[in-house]
């Protein structure tokens, strides 16, 4: 059964709405769906398709390893050089190795595309129909707030994936990706420029509609995820100073987790420190095809026993012993203090980093914001500004992971070097480090560390100018939709 997703949308009990800038791009039959129209008839109807839109944020989609925005960050660092494969695996492989985002028929091209657009489309329907719907106006705002930061953030996604990488001062007239701003848009390609434009409009609309909202759990946006977001999206355009303001505004009022918190696994959203993230609940699992079932260390997976994940060994042996995130990963591999299953195969610099529910229960909050960035943008874009408190607030910082770390007199691009360093050993495993490469137009450098050649089919280094950084358009899209132009092969 084919359905036209133009008149219809995910609620927050379904599972399955595939959609994108065309309605007909790989239609699949959701378990459970309504209509547009019953779906923002009023704002309770709009807060359940909000629910919907946070609910498909962790679904599995095609395969077992595409689960939401969760898998989508595993490719995302897969891809870069600070994540290590360990043996071989089916799980992403073609990531690993640099062949996918050349292959407009790879399943792994498509899954990021796919997963965004259906976020943007649902948030469409509850953006475009909200003001009309029956019910009280701080409701309207709330839904059609957060709707417009889910699509700001689909996007912002979709633009650093699949475009070239946005150059500060430039014109920026190069193909992004199309800025689908209602359930019924067949579009083609936006400028970079275009859909940066976009985003931040979205973002400041939803900032000025969500102001004095208190939300209820960390899967619900607010003001301050707004603002979170808002830097995130001016540090990649090197907006340095809205970065900078943004970040110290996303912070406030959060406080830094423990260093006992830091090691209990990253698996509850509830955490002091987080301020985006999905909980997943027993009777919603995902079995193994959870975040957990792949980026754990404890869970009875095949690739979590076979292939753990494991850090960069440069970057883990610059890790100072007296810092906390020196502790998140084994150098041995033996993890004493982790349970992990009889079968479970030992390499050196493996994570511990996320740990699941228990070795029978895979099940891991996925974090998709955190306090700790926001102070990690705000100290970057200083120290871009030369600003006389960069190094103060990376101090900050770090001094919460590190007891003993000493107030950096390095300025410029010497602190900002300095920070990319912390955001490396910080946000390892998040979904950040392949994204921080392009905004910087560096190299990809696997060398001298512990990447096996084999398992990356020999992809240790990938300079910066590779059409590679560019994913191409799932060539279903463009079969689809003819005005969506393919990036160069």
């Amino acid at each position: 059964m084919k359905i036209n997703l133009s008149k219809y949308i995910i609620i927050a009990a379904s599972t399955l709405v595939l959609g994108s800038c065309s309605s007909d791009f790989l239609d699949q039959t959701p378990t459970e769906f309504i209509s547009e129209d019953a779906a923002t008839a009023d704002t309770d109807a709009l807060y359940l398709a909000l629910n919907g839109i946070h609910r498909s944020m962790y679904i599995r989609y095609e395969s077992q390893g595409q689960t939401g925005v969760g898998g989508i960050m595993q490719q995302m660092d897969i891809a870069g050089e600070d994540l290590v494969y360990t043996a071989s695996n089916s799980w992403f492989s073609s990531v690993y190795n640099w062949t996918a985002p050349s292959n407009e028929n790879s399943s792994e091209v498509r899954f990021p595309y796919r997963t965004f657009y259906q976020i943007i489309r649902n948030a469409n329907a509850i953006i475009n129909n909200a003001d009309a719907a029956s019910g009280p106006q701080a409701d309207k705002d709330i839904t059609k707030g957060q709707a417009l930061l889910y699509r700001a953030f689909g996007h912002f996604q979709l633009v650093q994936i699949y475009g070239k990488r946005y150059v500060s001062g430039a014109a920026n007239t190069q193909d992004g990706v199309p800025l689908v701003l209602s359930t019924t848009d067949i579009v083609g390609r936006s400028s970079v420029e275009d859909v940066y434009k976009q985003v931040n409009d979205d973002i400041d609309t939803a900032i000025g509609l969500l102001a004095g909202y208190k939300k209820g759990n960390n899967s619900h946006l607010d003001q301050r995820v707004a603002y979170g977001l808002k830097a995130r999206v001016n540090l990649v355009q090197g907006n340095w100073l809205v970065a900078a303001d943004n970040a110290s505004k996303a912070r406030t009022g959060k406080n830094l987790m423990t260093i006992a918190e830091y090691t209990s696994g990253f698996n509850n959203y509830t955490n002091q420190e987080w301020m985006w993230g999905s909980h997943v609940v027993e009777v919603q699992t995902a079995y193994f095809a959870n975040f957990g079932a792949y980026m754990s260390r404890n869970f009875n997976s095949a690739v979590i026993k076979a292939c753990p994940k494991a850090i960069n060994s440069k970057l883990y042996n610059q890790i100072p012993i007296t810092d906390v995130r020196a502790a998140i990963f084994s150098k041995t591999g033996a993890h004493p203090n982790v349970v992990l299953v009889a079968a479970a195969k030992p390499f050196p610099y493996t994570s511990q980093k996320f740990l699941s529910v228990s070795t029978g229960d895979s099940r891991c909050d996925v974090p998709y914001m955190r306090a700790a960035e926001m102070y990690l943008i705000e100290a970057e874009a200083k120290a871009k500004l030369g600003a006389a408190d960069a190094a103060q607030v990376l101090f900050d910082f770090v001094k919460k992971r590190n007891p003993f770390y000493i107030l950096s007199t390095k300025t410029g691009q010497d602190l900002a070097d300095e920070v990319m360093f912390q955001r490396r050993i910080e946000l390892w495993g998040e979904g950040f480090r392949f994204m921080d490469l392009k905004r910087t137009n560096s190299d990809l450098d696997r060398t001298g560390a512990n990447h096996n050649s084999t398992l990356t089919g020999g992809v240790l280094s990938v300079p910066a100018s590779d059409k590679r950084w560019q994913w191409l358009i799932p060539r279903d899209e463009i079969n689809a939709n003819p005005l969506v132009k393919q990036n160069d092969l």
